[in-house]
């Protein structure tokens, strides 16, 4: 005779007390592991087993020796190749004079790797602020000595603060435009109502008002355009130009004067 298999018994659900038990011990060992675990990433921060060995410098190095970049940021590194902030271990370089930017990264296993960008400089700057300032190329004013600037042709810029990049752009647009009458810009100002003024290297200065910036190079190429005529008739250099008006500009030339002569001594004292 061939007995039918007993049915399988369903499984009795644990007593709560017994589950609640299970859940405590899981979460005391979860905790502790993760106990563990910080207690180990804290002791690789601190441990004196990871220092770091060396700074491997790159990237542009004209206006900074790499002594005197490691004399400036170093003492402000702190960590060992774990525990170092890279956003602070940056910052440190580039508080050093004339570095724009810097690229920091661990290298495996005691080396940290540093990439600079260097300050080009692209005028003098004479806003507001503290002397001792250049604006670079990418139109951002910073502190630097000015003895080092190689470039003695640097025009000067002055104006408002937060103002040096708008300059900039304007500058690299009005350059080959009074470059038509071989003469450089050698310093522009705005004014704090908007009004610009260029002065050229041959002492020249030229008023070319308010405006946005397509106007004003349109104003200056119409006043390029058409200055040779003019002083070509007096054959005498510009002296002042003001474009400020509507349907043409006004022109002063040297050792040409448009007063009319003086009376003589006779028609005074009639």
């Amino acid at each position: 005779m061939v007995r039918a298999p007993a049915p399988a018994r369903a499984a009795l659900p644990l007593p709560a007390d017994v589950r609640l038990t299970h859940a405590v011990a899981n979460a005391v060992v979860l905790v502790a592991a993760l106990g563990a675990l910080a207690a180990g990433v804290l002791w690789l921060m601190r441990s004196p087993l990871f220092p770091l060995r060396a700074i491997a410098l790159d990237g542009d190095l004209a206006r900074n020796s790499v002594p005197t970049i490691r004399a400036n940021a170093t003492p402000l590194l702190a960590g060992n190749f774990f525990s170092i902030d890279l956003q602070r271990a940056r910052a440190a370089f580039e508080g050093v004079p004339w570095v724009r930017h810097a690229v920091v990264r661990r290298v495996w296993p005691d080396h940290l790797a540093v990439r600079l960008e260097e300050h080009q400089p692209a005028a003098l700057w004479e806003g507001e602020e503290a002397s001792d300032r250049l604006v670079n190329t990418f139109g951002e004013v910073f502190e630097a000595n000015l003895g080092a600037v190689e470039d003695d042709a640097l025009p000067a810029f002055a104006g408002p603060a937060g103002t040096a990049a708008q300059m900039l752009a304007l500058y690299r647009r009005l350059q080959p435009v009074f470059a038509q009458l071989e003469q450089g810009i050698a310093r522009m100002q705005l004014s704090g109502r908007g009004s610009w003024r260029v002065e050229l290297d041959s002492g020249a200065t030229v008023e070319i008002g308010r405006g946005s910036e397509d106007e004003l190079v349109a104003r200056s190429e119409r006043f390029a355009r058409t200055l040779t005529q003019v002083a070509g008739r007096w054959r005498a250099p510009l002296a002042y130009a003001d474009l400020r008006h509507a349907d043409g500009y006004a022109v002063r030339l040297r050792g040409v004067s448009t007063h009319p002569p003086a009376a003589s001594a006779a028609a005074k004292t009639r």
